[in-house]
């Protein structure tokens, strides 16, 4: 179901996923535009609860992924909701030609929510990109993978602790390793880094993990400091 999260910003938490073979819990968030309209970021497997609960809200206009493996789930909101724009982050439209993009996300925000929504791309790694979202109504970051904090009780067996090794667990929860040594070109994802520092935001909503509702810049400073 869906829950508030901050002013005009509510999220919704879906199944746990298997990437390759590790567990990842998946969330959404969802803002209610100044004209009544949803902007739907990371979609989670739809179920009738949560469809009631949306068009109880608004009507989805915008469907937007993060980074190109947050795509699971787009083509049934898409069909749900025909009309929705949907925009690709760096590398999705290429990898998923299939499910039709509207629009690539950059540095700037479209304008349809612009004023609303700022949104800065974490470049410098061949491997992917992430589009970082700043809600300015509840002073929200919006994460998708580049800042993962995983429960601990939740990583148990061998998995859970590799996932603990790669500093993906608790509130010390950071980037994948294997991501953080893709960054060949460090200038540009400090670039960004600094960029959503200067937000000041409050809150920190992240796919994956503990969201935090308060000290959101020295969470997220602490995070990114491999950068």
């Amino acid at each position: 179901m869906l829950e508030e999260f901050g002013p005009s910003l509510f999220v919704a938490d879906g199944p746990v996923v298997s990437f390759y073979g590790f567990p990842y819990s998946t969330r959404m968030a969802i803002v209610r535009l100044a004209g009544g309209d949803l902007w739907v970021w990371s979609p989670v497997a739809l179920n009738q609860h949560l469809v009631e609960a949306i068009e109880a809200l608004g009507v989805v206009r915008y469907l937007v992924s993060p980074n190109k493996i947050h795509h699971l789930f787009l083509h049934a909101w898409k069909e749900r909701w025909p009309d929705a724009r949907l925009f690709a982050p760096p590398g999705l439209a290429r990898r998923k030609p299939e499910l039709h993009f509207d629009a690539q996300l950059t540095d700037e925000p479209d304008p349809a929510w612009k004023g609303e929504i700022d949104q800065v791309i974490f470049h410098g790694s061949p491997v992917m990109e992430e589009v970082v979202f700043f809600h300015r109504a509840s002073r929200t970051a919006i994460f998708g993978d580049l800042i993962q904090r995983h429960p601990p009780a939740a990583m148990t067996g061998f998995k859970g602790a590799l996932m603990k090794l790669d500093g993906l667990v608790g509130e010390s929860g950071s980037t994948p390793r294997e991501w953080r040594l893709s960054f060949l070109r460090r200038g540009a994802a400090r670039l960004a880094r600094d960029r959503v520092l200067a937000w000041n935001p409050q809150r920190l909503l992240i796919a994956h993990g503990e969201c935090a509702q308060s000290n959101a810049t020295a969470i997220i400073e602490r995070a990114l400091a491999w950068i």
